[in-house]
């Protein structure tokens, strides 16, 4: 085994969304960095729908961006078809999503991590972490190389002992094209890693000139199109559209006709797969009510005739694919250019990780994306980002980023991850925020950027450009305050034109503007100054006027939770002697080994009454001397 001459501050196994985002981060932190991947053509590949964002993953996007990092950036340089979601729902579960050009994507990716100072990316295998006397010290790849570094984060995806289904034909594979990883995960259940296996699947890719789309509803973006970055002005890519089918009766008896020879339902697959994204053939035998399923017809590029059917992956035989598919209006001479599988991997139980995503067992190693049993690109880089931010500052000597709860939706999902665990892919919801009113898309910005800058993510310029948009809106907002209706001829015709003639003379603006009909766009017609506020102050401006008694009460209920969140349970807490706690209790926290006595209160079974006589132990002064 050749070990290589150069020791690095953090190596990155894996080039997908996680890899991206922690190899760049660490890299521009200054940490000297390696991504190591087994094909450097695939990096940032797209496996499944060439898409960003999409409710709850848009949040994670764009609190991605607010920290410094890179993937929403890559799609506004590449996406060809932009929607905000739930417009005319409330602002905390607005979304936004962007179709991408898969290759564009993939590639403008690949560029920016050439371009990164600090960062090499390599072509390897990596078999094995590489341990001396249980210290982490690096990585040994199948091609005989041994390269040295101070921490590793682990970003595999679906390449651990990845195995390919179609129908009951099945072969290696990390994904179609590639070759899995084996070993790791071998190495990491022999170290007390709790491995298990996880199923996904992708839809089969069509070729769009064998479609009639005049058959099929067309779906067109927003105009203009809206970014996702806090960094961008503007979209500048080509737009097209997309196109809504359905599936029929036929389509779904064919299916049934098909489940005797499906991996899925002929107990081939080990794997759970993901609950809100079930493959086409699980939706129709757990819903047979249902007589169609709706499916977007996406393009995956722009100089390409490649198709993707969101929502109708499976594992079927291929002549069960081809009628299925052919059986859907629109798609009658429809042919497959790729076929639709299913993929089973390893991954490892997220609740032997800290918040700050370093294992419990090995210091210096961290895991992020499907590894920690994950579903989505998005909630794989936002964990990435999170890793390599965690394993620079581990290089540097500083306490990790620890994101909470109130803070943003990543932090959400980290927690839910080291604290429950996943039996199952997890998913990203809007539902899982408890505070979700503080953790809107609009406001990740305010939320998480001067977190990035202090990190060194995010540029002078950027930063700049936001503490004047912070300035602004706090500006914009003391003066609605304190400007009054004066009953200008003007004014009075504006307000007698919306039905409002008993709005009194003196009234606010602030008081105007907290009324359910009235908009912002109302008082620029009743007030010179607001006519010339930039959109981006309007929209926050009505947001935190509209909904501040919510707001105010989301924040109390923060500050309540604070004090547990921040009492930290020391790693060699005898849980056996703490007196009063139930064996169960016991049994679950020394389990978990939860970090904070916040965490430890999410965790089912451990009750109030519990957590109080935690507390209470925790001030004993038998487990200070660790934690000083």
């Amino acid at each position: 085994m050749m070990t290589y001459d150069q020791i690095y501050d953090v190596i990155v196994v894996g080039a997908g969304h996680a890899g991206c985002e922690a190899a760049l981060a660490a890299a521009r932190m200054g940490c000297r960095t390696m991504l190591l991947t087994i094909n450097l053509d695939a990096i940032a590949l797209m496996s499944c729908n060439p898409s960003i964002g999409g409710l709850a993953k848009g949040h994670l996007v764009k609190e991605i961006d607010a920290l410094g990092g890179e993937m929403a950036k890559n799609i506004d340089a590449t996406g060809i078809q932009f929607r905000i979601l739930n417009m005319k729902k409330g602002p905390a579960v607005r979304a936004s999503r962007a179709q991408a050009d898969k290759q564009l994507y993939r590639l403008r990716m690949k560029k920016v991590l050439e371009g990164q100072e600090n960062l090499d990316l390599k072509q390897g295998e990596v078999t094995e972490l590489y341990l001396e006397n249980g210290e982490l010290r690096g990585v040994e790849l199948k091609s005989g190389i041994r390269f040295l570094s101070k921490t590793v984060v682990v970003t595999t995806g679906t390449f651990m002992r990845g195995l390919i289904h179609i129908g009951l034909n099945n072969y290696p594979g990390g994904r179609a094209g590639d070759q899995p990883s084996i070993g790791l995960s071998d190495q990491l259940r022999t170290l007390g890693f709790n491995v298990g296996r996880l199923k996904t699947g992708t839809p089969a890719r069509l070729d769009a000139r064998s479609i009639d789309f005049s058959k099929l509803e067309t779906q067109y973006g927003d105009d203009p199109p809206q970014p996702f970055s806090f960094s961008s002005d503007r979209i500048s890519m080509p737009q097209i559209p997309c196109h809504i089918a359905y599936t029929n009766q036929r389509s779904h008896d064919i299916i049934r006709s098909g489940l005797d020879r499906s991996p899925l339902y002929s107990g081939i697959i080990e794997g759970i797969g993901p609950r809100y994204c079930p493959s086409i053939e699980d939706k129709v035998v757990r819903f047979p009510e249902k007589d169609r399923h709706q499916t977007f017809i996406e393009p995956e590029g722009l100089d390409t005739i490649e198709v993707y059917p969101s929502g109708m992956s499976t594992s079927l035989p291929i002549d069960i694919q081809i009628a299925f598919y052919r059986s859907i209006v629109g798609l009658e001479r429809v042919e497959i250019m790729r076929p639709a599988y299913a993929i089973e991997y390893d991954y490892v139980d997220p609740i032997q990780l800290h918040n700050s995503l370093e294992t419990k067992l090995i210091k210096n190693l961290y895991h992020a994306g499907q590894i920690n049993g994950t579903s989505g690109y998005e909630e794989a880089a936002g964990q990435g980002l999170v890793a390599g931010i965690n394993a620079a500052l581990r290089v540097k000597g500083r306490d990790p980023l620890v994101l909470q709860r109130s803070e943003a939706y990543i932090g959400v999902m980290i927690d839910d991850l080291v604290t429950l665990g996943t039996k199952e892919p997890y998913r990203m919801f809007t539902s899982r925020a408890e505070y979700r009113l503080l953790l809107r898309e609009d406001n990740a910005d305010l939320r998480l950027r001067d977190m990035g800058y202090q990190l060194g993510l995010v540029t002078e310029s950027e930063y700049a450009i936001f503490t004047d948009k912070r300035r602004m809106i706090t500006e914009e907002l003391d003066r609605i305050a304190t400007t009054r209706l004066v009953h200008s001829p003007h004014q009075l015709d504006v307000l007698a034109s919306r039905g409002l003639a008993d709005i009194q003379k003196g009234t606010t603006l602030e008081h105007l503007l907290k009324r359910p009909d009235i908009t912002y766009s109302d008082l620029a017609e009743l007030d010179t100054v607001s006519r010339e506020t930039p959109a981006v102050i309007c929209e926050q401006v009505e947001i935190q006027t509209k909904y501040k008694g919510y707001i105010d009460r989301q924040l109390e209920q923060v500050e309540q939770a604070k004090k547990m969140e921040t009492t930290r349970i020391p790693e060699n807490i005898d849980y056996a002697s703490v007196k009063s706690l139930t064996t169960e209790v016991r049994e679950k926290l020394s389990k978990n080994r939860p970090d904070s006595l916040g965490q430890a209160s999410r965790i089912p079974g451990v009750t109030p009454a519990a957590i109080s006589i935690l507390a209470i132990a925790l001030k004993s002064v038998s487990w200070k001397g660790t934690e000083e």
